[in-house]
């Protein structure tokens, strides 16, 4: 009997891609980026998540460091766009991780759900995005009060999909793996790390995208989670 859902954070409910766009867009016309070269915001925008993308799967498996992430996501995006390096603005990764956290936008649905589950379930969040901006993206979306257990892989010490941030994360609850779920949206950290746990695990897939067959259960809208619990 299923008593506590875990949650992961970016790309699960709150909308990372719609975020880190919105303040893309901004920082590109701040910068004005277009006198530097760069004369597409699309195409920047583009280059940027691919390899952000890219990096965060490297760091989901701890083959980077957050150092490495952050150092790399954009110096690789502007110089693939032909930038030199010594033209990359030097605050400008700054800025977006100054940003981004204060952007509100969730999935659809992702309060009606959140508010239906916790009258019925112990909540929590599992995540491996940096800290600070994690503890910013939950106050300012006024999503604390519906977990109990706020999981960052930095309090941790490893990172999803490593067993050992699933024992982190149900020993605070107080929880056994055979009661608990988790709900993410990375087949590998979040689907893969938590059934390879014993955890039973829900992918979810806003994109539709094809799954491997060891995907046992996916929602493509959070609001499919209201006919299952």
């Amino acid at each position: 009997m299923i008593r506590h859902i875990f949650f992961d954070l970016d790309h699960t409910l709150w909308d990372f891609d719609r975020n880190a766009r919105e303040t893309l867009s901004e920082l590109y016309a701040s910068y004005k980026l277009h006198t530097l070269g760069v004369e597409c915001c699309e195409t920047f925008i583009q280059t940027y998540t691919e390899n952000n993308h890219k990096l965060w799967a490297d760091y989901h498996l701890g083959k980077i460091s957050k150092d490495t992430l952050r150092s790399q996501r954009f110096s690789q995006t502007f110089i693939q766009l032909g930038i030199h390096p010594d033209q990359i603005p030097p605050q400008f990764e700054d800025d977006y991780v100054r940003i981004t956290p204060t952007k509100t936008n969730l999935f659809a649905g992702a309060e009606k759900v959140l508010t239906y589950l916790r009258q019925k379930y112990k909540l929590h969040i599992i995540s491996n995005g940096f800290k600070e901006s994690t503890l910013i993206k939950l106050e300012v979306c006024r999503l604390n009060p519906y977990f109990d257990n706020i999981i960052i892989s930095e309090d941790a010490g490893v990172n999803k999909p490593d067993r050992a941030i699933f024992e982190f994360a149900l020993r605070n609850a107080g929880a056994q793996k055979q009661e608990c779920i988790m709900i993410g949206d990375s087949i590998e950290a979040d689907i893969r790390g938590a059934q390879d746990f014993g955890m039973k695990a829900i992918f979810f897939n806003p994109a539709n995208k094809e799954t491997p067959p060891d995907v046992i259960w996916q929602i493509n809208h959070l609001e499919e989670l209201l006919l299952h619990f």
